[in-house]
């Protein structure tokens, strides 16, 4: 049986314009510069511009080759050439091409279905190198192993962690090696072959924990000085007092004076405490400022850093042949070129547009933080995303796109372009102050606190209130957390 329902629904779709503007709205400069490249490889009908003279003497010989070959009618339409191939496009948009086709079309800046998902990130290729474990591999096969040996020191090897540690269960790999040998390894006898393993250069390699990995880079160090000494026996003898910093009771357990105790804590200093640190790593990411902020008499001067993004136009053949030599076209032909030719000057549009709204959100940045600006740090006020967008008649969502990953160049040095928003925190004197100065005062108290005798997360509420800060000691410490400060008892030091 046959049923009929009605309803009735609000929807918000974007047009594949705007999808396209938004995703490059987003690009860094290095990333806008290779979708640029890339539309110009994909799109044929989208080139680099040339020089405004060598432009205009190409309009006018077209121009009079035009008028010398067209009828009055032709001549008529190629005035408004533009506004023709707009309604062209409108009028046969049906006929020869959709919205579906536009989604689905792999190639250039049609390929936008959705809001931006990473696709468009590229890293610098890097170039080949040997990793950490292949370094190992050829540092055991230099050693005089047994064949059951060396597919047990392959298994250690290959088990190791990025940070440099054997974190997989040792009992495990040594069950799992005994499947392929006829010979039954015995845990003594793993054990034997691992302490070889972690012998190698980096010293500390394979260790199962940072007590094992400090303790191996002592045991492989060439001097044999009694700070050397002592530093072995802090670690296997008072490793829970060494954790805690408890100093005094190292002192008593050992029996050691406090000259020695610091000597001894200097060599343990000198050790690596994640001897893989970094090897994972495949890239370096280079900053690249998105603006350059220069002051000229006072005033602010904003350029966009656009020196590689070379200017673009549409192929004026591609786009006299569909203008003029369309009826001998066939169906194919006009639609490839029709969709290109849109595909272009949707791309082009976007990047000027795209140009506007980043001058517009950095201008008014400055706006609002001029006093940092003009003296620097310190002088950071509170902002928000929404100040921006009522401010410009934006919405929070494309601030958000401006701001991402962008960085501006200043007299002051190379700043995200998120470093200058933040919350408000009251003073006594009713002013609001951006959370990231605070973040620094509670820094700049503990640089100078008694290492000795490290202030208390209460200690440091104290002190920003009496000078004027009202804030709670649950903030405090999440303030220090965020910027990666110990807790005070970690903070103590032996001076």
């Amino acid at each position: 049986m046959l049923h009929l329902t009605q309803t009735q629904r609000l929807q918000q779709k974007l047009s594949p314009a705007q999808v396209q503007y938004l995703k490059i709205l987003q690009l860094p400069v290095l990333q806008l510069e290779q979708k640029i490249k890339d539309e110009l490889e994909m799109n044929p009908l989208l080139e680099e511009g040339v020089d405004l003279q060598e432009e205009q003497e190409e309009r006018m010989e077209l121009e009079q080759r035009d008028d010398d070959a067209e009828t009055p009618a032709e001549q008529e339409r190629s005035n408004g050439d533009e506004e023709y191939l707009d309604k062209e496009i409108r009028e046969n948009s049906d006929e020869e091409y959709s919205w579906e086709e536009f989604f689905e079309n792999n190639e250039g800046s049609s390929s936008v279905n959705q809001y931006y998902d990473g696709d468009d990130e590229r890293e610098i290729p890097t170039p080949a190198r040997v990793t950490l474990r292949e370094e190992l591999v050829d540092q055991v096969h230099m050693l005089d192993l047994d064949e059951w040996q060396l597919l047990l020191a392959d298994a250690i090897i290959w088990n190791i962690d990025d940070d440099g540690y054997l974190h997989a269960h040792f009992a495990e790999i040594v069950r799992d090696v005994n499947m392929q040998v006829t010979h039954s390894i015995t845990l003594d006898e793993a054990e034997t072959v691992l302490a070889r393993i972690q012998r190698l250069e980096p010293p500390g390699i394979a260790a199962r924990d940072l007590r094992e990995c400090l303790l191996i880079q002592l045991d492989v160090l060439p001097n044999t000085s009694t700070a050397r000494i002592v530093a072995m026996r802090i670690l296997r003898e008072a490793w829970e007092h060494f954790e805690k910093k408890h100093f005094d009771r190292i002192r008593q357990e050992l029996h050691i004076s406090e000259d020695m105790l610091k000597k001894a804590f200097q060599v343990i200093k000198s050790l690596n405490p994640k001897p893989g640190d970094g090897e994972s790593i495949d890239s370096v990411n280079y900053i690249i400022p998105d603006f350059f902020v220069a002051r000229d008499d006072g005033e602010f001067v904003i350029t966009l850093n656009e020196r590689g993004v070379p200017p673009l136009r549409v192929n004026k053949a591609y786009k006299n042949m569909l203008l003029h030599q369309r009826k001998k076209l066939n169906s194919e032909t006009r639609h490839f070129l029709r969709q290109k030719m849109e595909a272009a000057k949707w791309f082009i549009q976007s990047i000027h547009q795209r140009r506007q709204t980043m001058l517009a959100v950095m201008s008014t940045i400055i706006e609002k933080q001029k006093a940092w600006f003009e003296h620097g740090k310190g002088h950071l006020r509170p902002l928000i995303y929404k100040d921006i967008a009522d401010e410009i008649g934006m919405d929070i969502s494309t601030i958000s796109r401006v701001v991402n990953g962008k960085y501006a160049q200043t007299e002051w040095g190379v700043y995200e372009l998120r470093y200058y928003f933040s919350e408000g925190i009251s003073t006594d004197s009713g002013e609001e102050v951006a959370n990231k100065e605070v973040k620094a005062i509670i820094k700049g108290i503990i640089d100078e606190e008694n290492p000795k005798k490290p202030l208390s997360d209460q200690a440091l509420t104290k002190i920003l209130q009496e000078k004027g800060f009202n804030i709670a000691r649950r903030t405090v410490a999440k303030y220090r957390e965020a910027m990666g400060i110990p807790v005070s008892r970690l903070r103590k030091r032996l001076v």
